[in-house]
């Protein structure tokens, strides 16, 4: 149907020119209702039972926005975003067009008034239009939504169905975050706004690559400070060993870099450089909705310690991701604007805008950044979803997960599929390709509760008098195919994470709980490393091979330990223990001679209530000659299989090397042993393993210790590699020229293509593209090493949440302890007994401040008249402060050596403190 418009125009020259404008009406728009049997749609876009969990529409529904709602909505500040109404059956506007609902525009009516009459129109047709089939769809009804009280009033005179649109939003149980999706109305915008610049600008990419490549800027990755949140450091990636970090200070030169961006950054002068701040300072001021003046930034320095300085000139690369934290509701009413304080400190607060504030107080959420504006001390962002009550165990350990990570959930149906089928069990076809060891004495030895166990041992006496000795693991390559949905999910998650009572599995349990695990009295498949040794240890023959085993006995440690020390036992698993034993005190004496190092770090254990599973006893874990033997033949077989995957592939082996520490990285070392007279020497491992060994102090027998756990913290991360992209193999630790992970398969994917790469070298599988490509090794081997680094923070934050639980409900306790680090403001103490690490500040915050004098060169700190140095005896208060229930801590204040108007009396310690409740 055509209708047409004629009408006159004047043109520049002077004349008129007829104008004829025809608009088409089209019969062939149908409803596009799945409902609709009247209309000859060959598909539909709407469905039949359009149900939606609304507060004020409780029937199925289509919702019909007027034009306004739509373009206000994706005009909102730039970002087409529109309502993000997930599938809720909108209506098409082009039905305005059609022969049934088309509209004239009436003389003297405005465009927006006569596009909101046709809506009305096509919205009563429409309800009209499915009343045709009422008895098929349990009363579907049309919802038209417009912010135009005008519109919305004339729309209920026409009996329509019709909400604002915050209004129905608002009414929706299953989705509350698309409150915050929505456009702010005139009425909402009272936003403040500065027109004082805070920042430098940026400067553009192409400014900066030039820069870049002049060489007067570095580019790196921004790393901010825990401790300090006007400071960050630049890690500026050099040709092998040469890589620089360059130390930002204050916050315009900060200038809007975010934890983990890749920046530009220029050096200042060298008579600008400062020193890394010994200030414990956190941003803990009261959250304000205004811009705020810039702190005062912390300028003290040595000439000694001056660092090369920098300023942040611009972004190369924005690494942002939604943080997980709590808001801080703004103290002006009915504001819609608030400050979010992100869970992990190295990242800065996020003013977003959120109708929910109320809601959200007290939850744990997510944030995503949008920009950071130079006018603007904090960036803005967006509320993303709730995770729960904020100190809730279930949220904390989902806020835990997502900080740091940890891919956590459930394994697809694609990836379970490539799962054997149950009922398994091992086919003639698998004895023929592999070495039946059923016959052999096996036994593994884990920690109590293990059930993904990857290894397994024998030593049996040969005719020749010579000794046989296997190490037999888990043969996860067999189930794991190159390339399918299993392999490139555990690839992704490179690792088994292990929290506090919780295990987040690198592969589903079906494997690593039960098939791949070599558990007693069952038939395993198993990748095999048998060497022939005399009894001094000494490796008299190699090989590898694929083999069946049946293990006779799953043992814990201290089982383990009590079959060698009983002198009554002498049956062949604990013969073969204790020939074990024997052999890994030799390899462990000669590992020591060679340079390795045995350095100390204190772990924890939880032992936790049945029912509430919160910790109810705490203790540092203590080891066993069983615990070093079996780390010894896991030691000796990553070397000899290293050896024999680079001998034959010297381009694409994956290998894992362990880099000798700058000499600066001793530093702290140094002092800490000199404060006591004692010397270290760092120039070698050997050199500092000898020296360690001799480090004694006359009545002070846990100095040893102290000094062995401030070396492991001088230690750079051991990390996975290729050979064909790295020419430095060496393991500095174990003072080894190679090394490699081939023995737990279950929980780290690195060890998976280790076993490929064997099975290839020794012809018992075959290769593929990806295994011999260096350059996809390579990458892979950047995702194991971010995702080993993000499980072992995980672990760290799982055990100081569950220490949190644990001191919740003891009140104050009174702990000796040792003085770890000196600050300016602080000293850092160890608490052996719990392996804790908690400060003690002298800030005088609640007080006058104590006289504070800091020497570098110490370091030492001396307050009043008493002078702290490291590895000092000290004795504290220790409880949690849940003052700030998202950064819950241990506080520690000091009780001796008494100091006047610092020291606190030792408190009252209740019974409960005395003795912790055990479960029964």
């Amino acid at each position: 149907m055509l209708k047409s418009k004629t009408f006159v125009k004047k043109t520049r020259s002077g004349g008129v020119m007829k104008i004829v404008r025809e608009h088409y009406l089209r019969d062939d728009i149908w409803c596009g209702s799945e409902a609709c049997t009247e209309c000859k749609q060959e598909s539909t876009v709407l469905q039949k039972d359009a149900c939606i969990e609304s507060n004020l529409c409780s029937y199925p529904h289509y919702l019909i926005p007027d034009t306004n709602v739509v373009l206000h909505q994706v005009k909102r500040k730039k970002k087409a975003v529109g309502l993000y109404l997930l599938p809720l059956n909108i209506y098409p506007h082009n039905f305005c067009s059609s022969r049934e609902t088309f509209i004239e525009r009436e003389p003297g009516e405005s465009a927006n008034d006569r596009n909101d009459r046709a809506i009305r129109v096509a919205a009563k047709w429409y309800s009209q239009h499915l009343k045709m089939f009422e008895s098929d769809t349990d009363g579907l009804k049309v919802v038209l939504l417009t912010n135009d009280q005008g519109n919305k009033q004339k729309a209920e005179e026409s009996d329509l169905l019709v909400y604002k649109c915050e209004e129905y939003i608002k009414s929706l149980i299953a989705n509350p975050e698309l409150v915050d999706r929505l456009a702010l109305s005139s009425d909402d915008k009272n936003e403040i706004t500065s027109s004082k610049v805070l920042f430098p600008e940026h400067l553009p990419l192409s400014r900066i690559q030039a820069g870049i490549k002049s060489g007067s800027f570095l580019q790196g990755t921004f790393r901010a400070s825990r401790d300090n949140y006007l400071e960050a450091t630049v890690f500026v990636q050099g040709e092998g060993e040469d890589s620089t970090e360059v130390l930002i200070q204050g916050l315009q030169n900060l200038n809007r870099a975010v934890h983990q961006d890749v920046v530009a950054v220029q050096l200042l002068p060298r008579n600008q450089w400062v020193a890394p701040s010994s200030v414990v300072l956190q941003d803990e001021g009261t959250a304000k909705d205004d811009d705020v003046e810039e702190e005062e930034e912390e300028k003290a320095v040595t000439e000694a310690a001056r660092k090369p300085t920098g300023k942040v000139v611009g972004i190369i690369k924005r690494n942002w991701r939604p943080f997980c934290g709590m808001l801080n509701v703004s103290q002006i009413k009915e504001s819609t604007r608030h400050l979010f304080t992100p869970a992990d400190r190295r990242i800065p607060r996020i003013r977003i805008e959120t109708r929910q504030a109320s809601t959200l107080a007290g939850q744990r959420i997510m944030v995503a950044i949008d920009g950071w504006p130079k006018h603007s001390r904090y960036p803005n962002g967006h509320f993303v979803r709730s995770l729960g009550g904020a100190g809730e165990k279930n949220t904390e350990e989902e806020v835990l997960l997502l900080e740091h990570d940890v891919p956590h959930q459930a394994f697809s149906q694609a990836v379970l599929s490539f799962l054997p089928k149950m009922p398994w069990a091992i086919t003639p076809e698998d004895m023929v390709r592999r070495e039946d060891l059923r016959h052999l004495t096996v036994c593994s030895v884990d920690p109590p509760g293990c059930t993904d166990i990857d290894d397994a041992l024998h030593c049996r006496e040969l005719e020749n008098g010579n000794l046989e000795v296997g190490v037999h693991i888990a043969d996860v390559s067999h189930f794991i195919r190159p390339g399918n949905a299993l392999d490139k999910e555990a690839a992704n998650r490179g690792t088994t994470v292990y929290l506090c009572g919780k295990r987040i599995d690198m592969v589903p349990e079906l494997l690593s709980s039960n098939l791949c695990s070599l558990r007693s009295n069952v038939e395993r498949l198993a990748f095999s490393c048998i060497w022939e040794m005399n009894h001094e240890a000494e490796i008299l023959k190699t090989r590898f091979t694929k083999s069946v085993i049946n293990s006779k006995a799953s043992l814990t440690y201290a089982e383990a330990q009590m079959r060698i020390d009983d002198t009554t036992k002498n049956d062949d698993t604990t013969k073969s223990l204790r020939g074990l034993n024997k052999l890994a005190k030799i390899l462990k004496r000669r590992r020591i001679e060679k340079g390795a190092l045995t350095l100390s770090s204190l772990e924890v254990r939880f032992h936790m209530d049945s029912e509430t599973h919160d910790p109810i006893d705490l203790q540092t874990k203590e080891l066993m000659e069983t615990n070093s033997m079996v780390e010894e033949f896991m030691l000796l077989a990553n070397i000899s299989v290293a050896q024999k995957i680079y001998d034959e592939f010297s381009e694409c082996a994956l290998l894992r090397k362990h880099p000798a520490p700058p000499p600066s990285n001793y530093d702290i070392l140094l002092k800490a042993a000199k404060s006591k007279d004692v010397v270290i020497h760092t120039d070698s491992a050997k050199a500092l393993a000898d020296s360690l060994d001799v480090a004694k102090v006359d009545g002070f027998p846990y100095f040893n210790t102290l000094l062995r756990i401030l070396a492991t913290r001088c230690m750079m991360q051991a990390v996975y590699f290729c050979s064909g992209m790295d020419s430095d193999f060496h393991h500095y630790g174990l003072a080894s020229p190679i090394y490699t992970h081939f023995t737990s398969p279950i929980r780290r994917y690195a060890d998976i293509i280790v076993h490929r790469l064997l099975a290839v070298a020794i012809g018992a599988d075959s290769t593929y593209p990806d295994l011999m490509d260096k350059h996809k090794q390579s990458a892979l081997c950047n995702n194991l090493n971010y995702r080993h680094k993000m499980a072992q923070y995980a672990q760290r934050a799982s055990v100081a949440f569950h220490t949190q639980l644990f001191f919740k409900s003891r009140g104050i306790l009174n702990e000796e302890g040792f003085v770890l680090f000196v600050r300016k403001n602080a000293i850092i103490v160890l608490i052996p007994k719990f392996g804790l690490e908690g400060t003690v500040f002298f800030d005088g915050k609640d007080k006058t401040a104590p006289n504070l004098v800091y020497d570098e060169e110490g370091p030492t700190l001396t307050i009043e008249q008493h002078t702290f140095h490291i590895f000092d005896k000290v004795k504290v208060t220790i409880s949690l402060d849940d003052s700030n229930i998202q950064h819950q801590k241990i506080r520690m204040a000091l009780i001796d050596p008494v100091i006047s108007g610092v020291s606190v009396p030792a408190p009252d310690v209740g019974p409960q403190a005395k003795k912790p409740k055990l479960d029964q």
